[in-house]
């Protein structure tokens, strides 16, 4: 399977299409609650990962999650 490439900013981390550094399924959700606050995935510990959140809420990304929440 054919990986996309993502350019990386000037911190070498990876962006994707509309600038925002990427977030991978292992992602802690503590490191998501910094940047989307402490009611980020309520219900969840802090040390679960981003893809567990993912298939509890029966979503397939983390922008779905964001949409669900507003």
């Amino acid at each position: 399977m054919a990986r996309r490439h993502f350019p990386t900013g000037l911190d070498n981390r990876m962006r994707d299409g509309d600038g925002e550094i990427r977030k991978r399924r292992s992602t802690k959700v503590a490191t998501l609650r910094r940047t989307y606050g402490p009611d980020f995935a309520k219900g969840y510990r802090s040390d679960a990962r981003l893809g567990t959140v993912l298939e509890g809420e029966g979503l397939a990304t983390l922008d779905q999650l964001l949409k669900d929440k507003e």
